[in-house]
């Protein structure tokens, strides 16, 4: 699966993300369901193919630890931050979003609302 680098160039960040890039439906459904932790660097992409409210709503049903969710536009704007609890039904961004990204809780913090974020591609060799 293809693996990118997320950084946050607006507040850059010590310890930039390593997520995996998913635009599957079925990456997308599965997602961290049935994961216990997720590590500090670790996140999850979720690409969509359009902007949207609906398309970019996630579920935590079966998900087992709490995530931080940060929703991106286009253009790479963060457009809503939340802290998602596990086992609840639905969370949806306050803005039509593109991008998902899910990281571990404690890396809340290392985007806001209105941040410019940048993606790089990993190419291991």
């Amino acid at each position: 699966m293809r693996q990118i680098t997320i950084r946050n160039i607006t507040n850059p960040i010590i310890q930039p993300v390593r997520a995996k890039y998913c635009t599957s439906f079925f990456c997308q459904l599965r997602g961290w369901t049935f994961r216990r932790s997720i590590g500090p660097q670790e996140g999850l992409l979720l690409v969509q193919g359009r902007e949207s409210k609906i398309d970019a709503a996630i579920h935590m049903l079966a998900v087992w630890t709490d995530l931080a969710v940060i929703w991106m536009d286009n253009s790479r704007k963060v457009v809503d931050v939340r802290l998602a609890r596990a086992w609840r039904l639905v969370y949806s961004p306050a803005k039509p979003a593109r991008y998902v990204l899910e990281i571990a809780p404690s890396r809340l913090g290392d985007f806001r609302i209105g941040d410019e974020v940048i993606f790089e591609e990993i190419i291991d060799g």
